[in-house]
């Protein structure tokens, strides 16, 4: 149940449980493989979702927004673990991300998907007002 999970922030002591925590969706490649210092980084913005267990906390979920400028900002390696999708965790993750970069005036944030329904749900779409688009180009893939 959700009342049981709650979010915070990530702390730098979080970090070898998150890069054991991400390890089967790397596997899965839900998200990219991150280095310890990649890591690092994102938890400077991140969140878990965390759940009592016993007398320890369990991680069973993460998001970061990382802050590209006073502009835009992206949601990056938001997760989820199987035994807790589908109970509104990741939407409480995603809402963490929106509300800091609100506090922090940032005018856009995006997120790079293969789940845009989800991410619909949460208030997103494919266009900004005016059209704006989203573009992208993979260089490596176009010698």
């Amino acid at each position: 149940m959700i009342e049981n999970i709650h979010i915070r922030t990530t702390k730098h002591e979080d970090i070898s449980k998150l890069a054991e925590f991400i390890v089967p969706f790397v596997e899965q490649e839900k998200i990219l493989p991150r280095t310890s210092e990649e890591l690092d980084v994102l938890v400077e913005t991140g969140f878990v979702a965390v759940e009592q267990v016993e007398e320890n906390e369990e991680i069973v979920g993460f998001a970061s927004l990382e802050i590209y400028s006073r502009k835009l900002a992206e949601i990056r390696s938001l997760v989820v673990a199987d035994h807790r999708q589908g109970i509104g965790v990741g939407k409480k993750l995603v809402s963490a991300c929106v509300d800091r970069a609100r506090q922090r005036n940032i005018l856009e944030v995006m997120v790079v998907t293969s789940s845009d329904v989800f991410f619909q749900n949460c208030g997103f779409d494919f266009t900004l007002p005016g059209e704006k688009k989203a573009l992208f180009i993979q260089p490596h893939l176009n010698d």
